[in-house]
């Protein structure tokens, strides 16, 4: 398994502290300047293609969880 980069321990971090979320949610957590959602949502995608994280679909949203 490849080793996680410091961005997606971050992430990873996160979602082992409080659980689902959705990339807004994400967004949310980093200081000032706030990355842009997509930047945050192409972390994401990359944790998921890795098997690191899924999703469900609620409504409108996304909410990523750990595998």
């Amino acid at each position: 398994m490849k080793r996680l980069t410091k961005k997606e321990e971050v992430i990873m971090d996160w979602f082992w502290n409080k659980g689902p979320m959705c990339v807004k949610e994400l967004q949310d957590l980093y200081p000032d300047p706030k990355p842009h959602f997509n930047t945050v949502s192409t972390f994401v995608r990359r944790l998921e293609d890795r098997g690191m994280i899924r999703h469900i679909e609620l409504g409108p949203r996304f909410f990523h969880y750990e595998a």
